[in-house]
């Protein structure tokens, strides 16, 4: 896929944040497109977005659980840039129509204290590079029409990141064993899944490590400050207006979204 048909991908999908109207597979579009070409894509959509005045305030990993990446025929997670205008307050109503198709996961959230970069991290680096967890719900969101995404798609898509709620209760990593954390999810006071932080990757550090590991070759590094949702424990929960979804992750605390009712 040569360099002018990856602009016009990403501007498609630009074009599709804007017009609020999701589009067709990028296999049906663009034949030729590789696995490849889908982090260019994100890339090209992700520099425009910065010159436009926006910031990088972390990054999302997908595909953690061993079900997702046989779902998609992959063998490894993919990766998403969070932005500093898809950070959402805790039971602050969230507007509706911003969204595409949107759905929510239950994540906890590293924030980190120290720069992490690879390659060559390790599980201690990246122990010591985390200041705290938080509880928080990521909200996921399609630009690909009924969200009939592959690998090449999602990737692409940014992830199909969408945002993020961040509950209000940090965490030292000294204090808790993350592998043996649970979360129950409810929506609208009722409880729509269950999961442990063991489904991620067997230990959400280890999302944490192979995420700075991907990104440092090409010369990025994670930044103090800088919030990554490592996956999720539960599957994909469809959004609608007034929805209110609490992600309790017990010793942990809680995260709230709460959707705005439409007008």
């Amino acid at each position: 896929m040569d360099s002018a048909l990856q602009a016009k991908a990403a501007k498609d999908l630009l074009g599709a944040y804007a017009s609020r109207t999701p589009i067709p597979p990028l296999i049906e579009t663009f034949t030729e497109i590789a696995f490849e070409d889908a982090y260019v894509i994100q890339k090209l959509q992700i520099d425009e977005l910065l010159a436009d005045g926006r910031v990088v305030k972390g990054h999302k990993v997908g595909l953690t659980s061993a079900a997702m990446q046989k779902q998609l025929g992959v063998s490894q997670p993919d990766f998403g840039h969070l932005l500093d205008d898809m950070f959402y307050l805790e039971n602050m109503p969230i507007p509706m129509d911003v969204w595409l198709q949107p759905r929510i996961e239950p994540e906890i959230a590293f924030v980190l204290g120290r720069p992490l970069q690879g390659p060559g991290v390790t599980i201690a680096d990246a122990i010591r590079a985390v200041d705290f967890v938080l509880p928080a719900i990521e909200l996921v969101d399609s630009r690909i029409k009924d969200w009939k995404i592959g690998i090449i798609d999602t990737i692409a898509d940014n992830a199909s990141s969408g945002g993020v709620v961040l509950g209000g209760k940090p965490t030292k990593l000294t204090d808790v064993d993350l592998r043996l954390v649970g979360c129950t999810l409810y929506k609208n006071g009722q409880i729509v899944g269950t999961g442990a932080n063991g489904a991620v990757m067997g230990n959400p550090l280890n999302s944490l490590v192979w995420l700075a590991n991907t990104v440092g070759p090409q010369g990025v590094t994670l930044e103090p400050g800088h919030v990554v949702l490592p996956g999720s424990v539960t599957k994909l929960q469809p959004v609608a207006p007034g929805d209110t979804f609490v992600a309790n992750w017990g010793v942990l605390g809680t995260a709230t979204a709460r959707f705005a009712k439409e007008n």
